[in-house]
């Protein structure tokens, strides 16, 4: 397996040679699960270096498609291999905000991490991510807001998760452009991220995936 050149192409987002260099090991006879986890080492490296802030969001967004695109051929295989992701994670937007495309980086990084991500999309009630995590036995949510006046959603839908006796078992992360560190606290909710790479290690944390 070219791991330098897996790492190198998912790096600078060059989704034709990733996909190209995954299909070849797949034939040289290397496990999906171990190009899986070449391409997780090299997400890390993106997530780090948009963190530093060497890189950004357009930067980021090309390595994300590159690696869903990859992760695509990966996964009928993976799932005959019986691997399974490292748990679910519930994203949207919230009620009354139809921004997405924070929302949808950091889908693509969780899943380039090894999460599976249910992404419901944008204007998403309250109800609808209640419901969701009870018929997918997700454990976490991410809650996405970029207009102040979607924010009090996030409180609703903290609030309807306790009333459904589902807060001990989802935890809940929320992030977005106005959305803060003491606003999560003061509505309850069990993690803040102000980036993807952030949102990705809280999942880590909820999980209790290894470092």
């Amino acid at each position: 397996m070219d791991e330098r050149g897996i790492k190198d192409s998912l790096i600078a987002g060059e989704q034709e040679r990733l996909c190209e260099l995954v299909r070849g090991a797949l034939e040289d006879g290397d496990s999906a699960k171990a190009i899986l986890d070449v391409m997780i080492e090299g997400m890390s490296v993106v997530g780090d270096r948009f963190q530093r802030k060497e890189i950004f969001i357009p930067e980021v967004l090309l390595s994300a498609r590159a690696m869903t695109s990859a992760t695509d051929i990966l996964k009928p295989i993976l799932a005959k291999s019986g691997s399974k992701p490292f748990g679910k994670v519930i994203i949207g937007t919230v009620l009354g905000d139809l921004h997405d495309i924070g929302k949808n980086i950091v889908g693509m990084m969780l899943e380039g991490n090894g999460f599976e991500v249910i992404n419901l999309g944008r204007d998403v009630a309250p109800e609808k991510f209640v419901e969701t995590a009870k018929e997918s036995g997700a454990r976490v949510i991410g809650l996405s807001s970029l207009v102040t006046t979607s924010m009090p959603q996030m409180r609703r839908t903290i609030d309807l998760l306790r009333q459904e006796g589902l807060d001990g078992s989802v935890a809940v992360m929320v992030g977005g452009a106005p959305v803060t560190q003491e606003f999560a606290d003061s509505i309850g909710a069990d993690g803040y991220a102000d980036d993807a790479p952030g949102a990705v290690q809280k999942a880590k944390e909820f999980l209790q995936v290894e470092q």
